[in-house]
């Protein structure tokens, strides 16, 4: 119990020191290779270079900024869910039942219930928007497909006991726009369509999501592809601007990063939501783990399995902060453009911004950036050895 104890008030340190987002393990420096190495004043290759690159892996080793992000957000103390430090299995006979009651009422009371609105949410969303599809073009039919939509996502929210609160309300993305968020959950979209209809952009799935999917493009405008046209950017790019250019439809709702991370950071955006052209409208959105990890850790846990973890957790809490309208400046290309919008979404949610790609969760890491790395040396040698050989010569003179 002492040993758990300062564990806990080591921790709450540590959070204190680094901020409330991660717990750091080492203090990284942060100085670039050229300053440090160019500090040493040399002009050639010493065999001491080789200990920054050391250093830095050995940082990497012991802390990896990207990896750490796949997995769920660590807590200041234990929200009565599960066991997470296999170290300490037994606490107090107090603390056990607690745990014990806990179990019983979301596993027996509160997940039945849930279940059961879950399944309503679905059923209806399926019939209201196959009987919705059948209309002809109008605008009843928009306005009764917004409220299948709206009434069917409500009820999903409250089979997860969301408490969800909206801030920034006036900025809310219009007809004819492009609303970008950080993606942590596949329940994102939902969270966001408890306030708002948009059309979804993804691909097509097979099974259940694909009998929704089928059902929900009938009456409402989404952009679905099937995975042959994901990899033609060209074509999902013209099939965007042709609904982004038609000021009646719904708001494209595209997560740029692609994967889900842990709502601690925010990591590179894609470059091709951003070339469509347009308004966008960030949207920030921000989970409190303490009371139910919202994180999908798709390496880890399928669908199901991690539906059945949400279902049973005490609540889905969060905010999503509306964020002024952004639009591509003069001379600014798509990666400057998905940058500033992302440092946007970062700053408003109070998430760790980060540069590398969503992609590293499952895909190692590009040859590319280690030879960028090298280049980058081997020009820092070259420039300080051409200077080095003109001091020369002009001292000979």
């Amino acid at each position: 119990k002492e040993g758990m104890g300062c564990e806990i008030k080591l921790r709450s340190v540590l959070r204190t020191l680094h901020g409330s987002n991660t717990c750091c393990i080492i203090e990284r420096d942060e100085t670039p290779m050229e300053k440090e190495i160019a500090s040493l004043h040399r002009m050639e290759f010493q065999f001491s270079d080789i200990f920054y690159f050391c250093r830095k892996g050995f940082e990497a080793i012991v802390e990896d900024e990207v990896t750490q992000r796949f997995s769920s957000e660590e807590l200041v103390s234990w929200n009565l869910l599960t066991r997470t430090n296999v170290n300490f299995h037994y606490v107090s006979l107090r603390l056990t039942v607690v745990w014990v009651i806990g179990v019983i009422v979301r596993y027996c009371f509160l997940l039945p219930l849930r279940f059961t609105l879950a399944a309503i949410g679905i059923t209806s969303m399926i019939v209201g928007t196959t009987v919705v599809g059948q209309l002809p073009n109008s605008s009843l039919k928009n306005y009764l497909s917004e409220v299948v939509h709206l009434t069917c996502s409500r009820i999903l929210v409250r089979a997860l006991s969301g408490t969800i609160h909206y801030h920034n309300k006036e900025n809310k993305p219009q007809k004819g726009g492009i609303c970008v968020a950080n993606h942590t959950s596949p329940i994102d979209a939902i969270i966001l369509t408890n306030d708002g209809c948009y059309a979804m952009v993804g691909q097509v799935h097979g099974g259940l999501m694909g009998v929704i999917q089928r059902a929900t493009v009938k009456a409402c405008p989404h952009v679905w592809f099937e995975r042959s046209e994901i990899k033609d950017r060209h074509l999902v790019t013209k099939r965007l601007r042709e609904h982004v250019a038609d000021k009646n439809k719904l708001p494209i709702l595209i997560f740029p990063e692609g994967t889900c991370i842990n709502n601690t950071s925010v990591m590179m955006f894609k470059k091709g939501s951003f070339e469509i052209g347009g308004t966008i409208y960030p949207v920030a959105i921000k989970y409190d783990p303490q009371f139910g990890d919202a994180f999908w850790n798709s390496s880890k846990y399928n669908i199901v399995s991690y539906l059945l973890r949400i279902m049973t957790s005490w609540a889905i809490v969060c905010h999503v902060w509306y964020m002024p309208p952004m639009v591509r400046k003069d001379g600014e290309d798509a990666v400057q453009f998905a940058n500033r919008v992302r440092s946007a979404i970062a700053r408003q949610g109070g998430l760790t911004e980060l540069p590398w790609d969503g992609g590293l969760k499952r895909a190692k890491v590009k040859d590319s950036f280690k030879e960028e790395q090298q280049k980058n040396y081997s020009k820092m040698l070259v420039r300080n050895g051409s200077q080095g050989s003109l001091s020369a010569g002009t001292e000979s003179d």
